[in-house]
């Protein structure tokens, strides 16, 4: 079983307390595609552009993430600069140069349509729904957005969220899209726009799941080291969706789990710079660090 995820990829400038990087690999797509691909096969749709090289490519290549979908365009590849203070939740953009983004066409391949698991990632909510025109029966959408498309597409974006079964977003755009200071009352509105269950993200206080009566809290996980933030919410939702496609269970207690082993990539991606730390992990890794989730959220009835 396969997952289909159509995003960014970029080159990214990073500066945080703990150090800075200059033009490296990222993107929304890029975070979301590595952390996937240890739990299930990944098809990726992007564009990049003639600064795009083969060594690039390879750290995809060495995770056996399918390429076939990624386009090639003239011109640079889509950049962006941030920078962290010591409030590691949230960037300061400095600047964003869509580039070859500006005018990307996201077509889906006959192969590619057959994929029951979708993902899009942070793009225009009006591409999202050209996708989803050219997949056939999916199983499980999900998808995510930022402010910028809150603020300049309001009424797309809705219309993406009627055709969406999963919407994964931090609090900041949870608040701003449902405009309540409420994260509670925030979701219940969202749900009442279409998706079944929304994920909040919340950066070092973990994650929230609503779904019908339900709410789920997961913590995020201790860490002595935090390096780049970067890429966290795009490689949790690549664990979600990751574990949901390869265990093809959409049951509440399976998307706990979910977002367990959410928790668990976004815990390691943050590690290092840019997709370094993913690269580099085991399935012994990440087992590890669900084990000491379950330990570390354990307690008994009274």
């Amino acid at each position: 079983m396969s997952i289909l995820v159509i995003g960014s990829v970029a080159f990214d400038s990073v500066k945080t307390p703990f150090g800075q990087a200059e033009d490296v690999l990222g993107g929304s797509a890029a975070y979301f595609s590595l952390a996937a691909s240890y739990f299930t096969k990944v098809k990726l749709v992007a564009v990049v552009g003639e600064d795009f090289t083969q060594e690039n490519l390879a750290i995809f290549k060495d995770r056996q993430i399918d390429l076939s979908g990624l386009q090639y365009s003239h011109g640079k590849t889509f950049r962006w600069k941030g920078e962290y203070g010591f409030d590691l939740n949230e960037a300061r953009t400095i600047a964003t140069h869509l580039n070859v983004l500006e005018k990307f066409q996201p077509e889906i391949s006959a192969d590619y349509s057959e994929c029951k698991y979708i993902f899009l990632a942070n793009i225009d909510p009006d591409l999202q729904r050209k996708v989803l025109d050219q997949v056939k029966n999916p199983k499980l959408v999900a998808c995510d957005t930022m402010n910028f498309w809150i603020e300049s597409k309001l009424d797309s974006l809705k219309e993406t969220l009627k055709r969406v079964n999963l919407l994964i977003i931090n609090e900041a755009e949870a608040r701003e899209l449902a405009d309540e200071v409420n994260l509670v009352k925030a979701a219940k509105k969202i749900l009442s726009w279409g998706p079944d269950t929304i994920i909040i993200k919340r950066g070092e206080y973990g994650a929230l799941m609503f779904s019908g009566d339900t709410i789920f809290s997961c913590p995020a996980y201790p860490l002595e080291y935090v390096y780049d933030p970067t890429g966290a919410g795009d490689s949790f939702a690549g664990g979600v969706m990751g574990y949901l496609t390869n265990s093809q269970d959409l049951s509440e207690q399976n998307l706990r789990r979910a977002i367990i082993y959410g928790s668990v990539m976004a815990s390691y991606n943050v590690e290092n710079f840019s997709l370094k730390r993913l690269s580099e992990l085991t399935l012994g890794d990440i087992e590890k660090r669900f084990k000491e989730f379950k330990q570390l959220t354990h307690f008994e009835e009274l």
